[in-house]
């Protein structure tokens, strides 16, 4: 068994490795999370572009997103016998396997054919699309874990079943619902394929949704497929930058979900 689990983190180990080593020069400079893209030749050209477009694309995703599918995912825990809820429950299990750039192309037909231009309110639809079902799975778990006692408290006191549910259960769920939606945010965070189809990237420092805006994985895939070594270097500070955002992340949504085991036990 300890041979096994060595071997299984031999290629996380390599992975973080390379970019540790490959992105950490770049990340040590100041200029690299302060300026944008700058012209080959030209010295100082940082990634601030990208960190301020990931936040915008993740953040309206997660506006979209995570208010919904915990809605979704009460439904489907509270209400299990409604032949609605089996349909809610089977569209969010085939949309944890679609293929992110299936996503991506209907994002794409969507929002951006009809607009004729892409944005980041489309990187964002695509986004939205890819946290909606593990918010719904992992807010369907956490609410089914509560006691039934606590239900049968609320409507022993004449609270109807939509008041039970969100003002009783959810409260009670919130840790493991907050830790399924700060993992929807890491996958979004790194996720490709579905901003090329939207967002399409941009070298300049844009806020604004509704124009094309660059993101983390987006400067990786376009800076790496580059021959120019500044622009490779750039691209490895940002793959690092992107580990360290989604390590973090993660690191967050299991001390919550610690959290709201050791506060169970002692109960």
């Amino acid at each position: 068994m300890y041979l096994l689990t060595v071997l299984a983190l031999i290629p996380l180990g390599l992975v973080l490795w390379f970019t540790v080593s490959r992105g950490l020069p770049s990340v040590l400079h100041p200029e690299f999370f302060t300026n944008s893209f700058r012209p080959v030749g030209i010295p100082g050209g940082g990634i601030a572009h990208a960190i301020v477009g990931t936040g915008i694309l993740v953040g309206l995703a997660s506006l979209m997103a995570i208010p919904v599918g915990i809605l979704g995912g009460v439904y489907v825990a509270e209400y299990a016998v409604d032949p609605w809820a089996s349909w809610v429950r089977l569209a969010s299990d085939v949309l944890v396997g679609t293929p992110s750039i299936a996503i991506g192309l209907f994002a794409y037909a969507l929002v951006v054919v009809p607009v004729h231009h892409f944005s980041g309110i489309a990187g964002s639809v695509a986004l939205a699309i890819l946290m909606l079902p593990i918010v719904i799975r992992t807010a369907e778990g956490a609410v089914a874990l509560i006691p039934h006692g606590l239900r049968e408290s609320g409507l022993a006191l004449g609270l109807p079943r939509w008041r039970v549910s969100l003002q009783l259960i959810l409260p009670a769920a919130a840790p493991g619902v907050i830790t399924g939606a700060l993992l929807a945010v890491a996958r979004a965070s790194g996720e490709t394929a579905p901003l090329l189809f939207t967002s399409l990237g941009n070298t300049l420092f844009k806020v604004d949704p509704t124009q094309a805006m660059q993101a983390l994985p987006l400067t990786v895939y376009q800076y790496a497929l580059l021959p120019y070594k500044s622009l490779q270097d750039q691209a490895w500070g940002a793959a690092l930058v992107l580990v360290v955002m989604v390590l973090g992340i993660n690191l967050l949504s299991r001390w919550v979900l610690r959290r709201q085991i050791r506060l169970a036990g002692q109960l």
